[in-house]
């Protein structure tokens, strides 16, 4: 296994062959409080693994024993400046947009608070496993302002937009087993599993064709909101943009000569 630190507080580690790669959110001392130079990791950390055409996976991860991440760093928010926060917005958004446009799968492996900043973190992966002490929520309205790292976009998109008003406006936490059952998580662990069930899960995924991968994401993420017919539109020209790769051809040889594929990757 391979580090490399992205600043201070941003660890990425490649597992394996290197088709996993982890995100691992590495500021205890603040609880992955998500501060400016954080979130300027967390952005730079997201454009290289994006460019890495080795990685498949990336699982998000916190080396904090109680927390994934607590949002915002709002010590540093309440000493800003107008005119800082303006400039800090576009660092902040990078982060985030940084995990979702991501364009290989993403697993988010949640364990304590995820809240605010640190469960829009987690929305913004294609998967979030949990474990049983994991509590979640958007309290942003609780402190005078919004989620503003995509939860208002991406919980509707999970859970309905009734759901999401009656979390976001309530600003209340979720714990695992009814975070599980919204549909706020998708897979609920045992206690201290989270990590280690969602890097196998990563695994998994990364056993696969990587041109399949990267397609199937586009056509899923790409399709939200769309109408039926647009929808299968943008799944038909995902489809075509594997249907003669390299990948296809191996994938098709394997399977009828009962055999592992070894992916071209093209």
């Amino acid at each position: 296994m391979s580090e490399e630190r992205f600043g201070e507080f941003v660890l990425v580690r490649r597992h394996e062959d290197g088709h996993v790669a982890e995100l691992a959110l590495d500021r205890p001392k603040a609880m992955n409080a998500v501060s400016t130079g954080m979130a300027r990791s967390i952005g730079a950390a997201c454009a290289a693994l994006g460019r890495d055409r080795d990685v498949r996976v990336v699982v998000v991860t916190s080396t904090h024993e109680r927390a994934f991440c607590v949002g915002a760093d709002l010590k540093e928010r309440n000493s800003l400046s107008d005119a800082e926060l303006v400039r800090q917005r576009p660092v902040a958004r990078g982060a985030y947009t940084g995990v979702l446009e991501l364009p290989v799968p993403t697993v988010a492996a949640v364990h304590g608070f995820a809240l605010g900043g640190g469960f829009e973190l987690a929305l913004a992966c294609d998967v979030i496993v949990a474990d049983r002490t994991a509590v979640v929520g958007l309290p942003e309205v609780s402190v005078g302002v919004i989620p503003g790292g995509g939860g208002t976009q991406l919980l509707p998109r999970r859970v309905g937009a009734a759901r999401a008003a009656e979390l976001i406006f309530s600003a209340r936490r979720v714990e695992a087993v009814e975070a599980r059952e919204l549909g706020l998580v998708d897979v609920l662990v045992e206690e201290g599993r989270d990590r280690e069930e969602a890097l196998a899960l990563a695994a998994r995924i990364g056993a696969n064709s990587p041109v399949g991968l990267r397609a199937a994401k586009r056509a899923l993420r790409l399709g939200q909101g769309l109408d039926l017919r647009a929808g299968l539109e943008v799944e038909d020209a995902a489809w075509r943009s594997v249907a003669f790769s390299g990948d296809r051809a191996e994938g098709v040889a394997a399977f009828n000569e009962k055999r592992k594929p070894q992916w071209p990757g093209e």
